[in-house]
């Protein structure tokens, strides 16, 4: 097995997969909830219900890429071939969302996209930790969130603006962008060479099961296992994505609905966000590769508890107080708040996938990363359906996010507290 090094230029590369991913789900999640509210005139409840079908596609799609991933060798290795038919598919279908005008071709259109979204990201992301050493998972994981934080930044920041003027323009860009990164990740990133093969097939090693039956049994051993620490940051990372994922889905409506911002000003403060987590991802990898990756998560896990209630706690004036305008949108104290958010999430996000996936070997790098979507996926499809629920029973009000999310923050807290393993392996 050849040695593995990690090369800032070679995961800058890599990172377009990642970037590709978040452009995508960016425009996404900011403005069919928008859609969905003013075109169709659904209420939170069934806003929420239609925006996780991507992820109950997700969880059960993703998982089982993961393992098959792991098993697949080809010319080009056993991750990129998944790239090569999910991101043009991808692409091209989110450029139809915005014009389906009949709610069933409008539901239709979200759900081929969400299928071949789920069909590359696990592979993608699995790629990262096969071409990087274990010391230095956490730098290279803050190379991977910085592009995807460009691609957040991208998305919202002119996204809002473009929205404006056309609401099919922000999904115009998207699918160009996650076209232009996958061609780069194609060109420049290459597997390791024991990986690949001049023939297509699934490498066999007289595993007998089927796919899905083996993907239960992972996570039946992530439950059954004498060591707990695997269990414990699953259901840790489940928790703060009930408790993201909802805010993510939400935002743009509790803008428009309790701060009176218009739809493309709300979608805009969401770049603050991706804009710190940009500039923060590799600093956050650095920091934990000097300090340990759980304690920076679990300093993280509370920088993301005090901004959100600080939007709960400030009153409506305080939070629009605008110091400058950008773009046509404004720069305000929520946006400061947002802000903080953003260092937070980058110490949380950057650091668990390293320690996810240093709890196992090289072999079964593809089986936990989709453990890992496993958890986040089922959190992205719990948390904006018990949101949404909760927040139209009480009278659509969209401040109360800011209330559950900090609960379901401290269970992930309490969840690390029992981590013991994830941190660097030794060579």
């Amino acid at each position: 097995m050849e040695e593995k090094k990690f090369h800032y230029g070679k995961t800058f590369l890599l990172g377009f997969g990642f970037f590709g991913v978040s452009v995508i789900w960016s425009v996404y999640n900011a403005f069919v909830p928008l859609i969905l509210d003013g075109r169709f005139g659904l209420q939170a409840g069934w806003i929420s219900f239609i925006m996780v079908l991507d992820n109950i596609a997700a969880l059960i799609i993703r998982p089982p890429l993961g393992v098959f991933s792991d098993r697949l060798r080809s010319p080009i290795g056993r991750r990129l071939p998944f790239i090569v038919v999910g991101a043009p598919v991808a692409a091209a279908m989110f450029g139809f969302i915005p014009y389906a005008q009949a709610l069933p071709l409008f539901i239709f259109s979200c759900i081929t996209l969400l299928l071949a979204m789920a069909f590359w990201r696990t592979p993608v992301v699995a790629l990262m930790p096969d071409i990087t050493p274990s010391k230095s998972r956490s730098q290279a994981n803050g190379v991977i969130n910085l592009m995807g934080g460009l691609g957040t930044v991208l998305a919202t920041l002119i996204g809002g603006p473009l929205y404006r003027i056309n609401p099919g323009y922000p999904f115009f860009l998207a699918g160009g962008l996650v076209v232009v990164a996958a061609i780069l990740v194609l060109i420049f990133v290459r597997e390791p060479k024991e990986y690949i093969s001049s023939k297509l097939h699934l490498a066999a090693k007289g595993e007998g099961t089927k796919m899905d039956n083996k993907v239960l049994k992972n996570i039946g051993n992530v439950f059954t296992q004498k060591d707990k620490s695997p269990m414990f940051i699953l259901l840790a990372i489940m928790f703060w994505f009930i408790a993201y994922n909802a805010l993510d889905t939400f935002f743009t409506l509790y803008g428009v609905n309790h701060l009176g911002l218009d739809g493309g000003d709300s979608a805009f403060q969401i770049s603050y966000i991706g804009l710190i987590f940009m500039l923060m991802a590799v600093p956050a990898g650095i920091l934990a590769s000097k300090f340990k990756r759980k304690n920076i998560i679990m300093i993280g896990i509370w920088v993301m508890i005090s901004s959100v209630i600080l939007m709960y706690v400030l009153p409506v004036s305080t939070l629009t107080t605008q110091f400058a305008s950008l773009m046509g949108s404004g720069f305000y104290v929520l946006s400061i708040i947002l802000m903080l958010a953003g260092i937070g999430w980058a110490m949380i996000n950057v650091n668990s996938l390293p320690m996810v996936v240093d709890m196992t070997d090289d072999e079964h790098i593809g089986t936990y990363t989709g453990l890992y979507y496993f958890f986040s996926q089922l959190a992205a499809t719990f948390g904006p359906v018990f949101f949404g629920w909760t927040i139209q029973f009480a009278g659509n009000d969209y401040r109360l996010m800011m209330v559950i999310a900090p609960f379901f923050l401290l269970l992930a807290f309490a969840m690390m507290l029992n981590v013991r393993r994830g941190e660097v392996q030794e060579a």
